[in-house]
């Protein structure tokens, strides 16, 4: 078991602990069949919320329902990040435009200080980042919490710039991580068949 699939279970079982049941509508008339549960070793266990690229606060658990390639990235990133992006893209290029259309797509920020909302947004316009696409930022505790539980390391060196894995995570509809790869610049198939197989 490698060091950060350990910190990634840890992190899950841990989330799953403090919530002990899942959150239901605060009022039965807005919806009166109640959610499913969240998985235990679902990521949307974790409480989180996000601000997205165009300044939107949103709660991590708000993108269950369906597929999402999920990252982590930071926008002064010159070599990694963008091949991140492109590889993501090159992905959704491959994909049978029925599961394209179904796909989410967030990249959440290890560098909270330096990518403010205006610098996630033109990053996404730079980037092509189309609607699908969420640019995310958060506190430094939840990054760091949002991290542990996509299994993703990240350490901040002495200039600034970030030393981190280069991984993307499938999350089907209920939040649980069914495949990742590492490959970057190519279409990994791996990813294709997690997505099409996503009610």
């Amino acid at each position: 078991m490698t060091a950060s699939t350990f910190t990634r279970r840890g992190a899950l079982l841990s989330l799953a602990a403090l919530a002990a049941a899942p959150a239901f509508a605060h009022d039965a008339h807005d919806n009166p069949l109640p959610a499913a549960p969240v998985p235990p070793d679902s990521i949307y266990r974790l409480d989180a919320t996000l601000v997205d690229q165009e300044g939107r606060p949103f709660a991590l658990s708000s993108l269950r329902g369906g597929p999402v390639l999920a990252s982590m990235f930071y926008t002064s990133c010159d070599m990694v990040c963008p091949m991140i992006i492109e590889t993501i893209h090159a992905t959704l290029r491959a994909m049978p435009a029925a599961d394209r259309a179904r796909v989410k797509v967030l990249m959440a920020s290890f560098d909270p200080e330096r990518d403010t909302v205006a610098v996630l947004k033109k990053t996404a316009q730079a980037r092509s980042a189309g609607a699908n696409w969420i640019l995310a930022r958060a506190d430094e505790a939840t990054t760091r919490k949002l991290a542990a539980v996509l299994g993703i390391q990240y350490r901040r060196l002495s200039d600034g710039e970030y030393n981190h894995s280069s991984v993307v995570d499938v999350l089907d509809a209920s939040g649980r991580i069914v495949a990742r790869t590492g490959k970057l610049g190519e279409v990994d198939p791996v990813v294709l068949a997690a997505v099409r197989k996503i009610a």
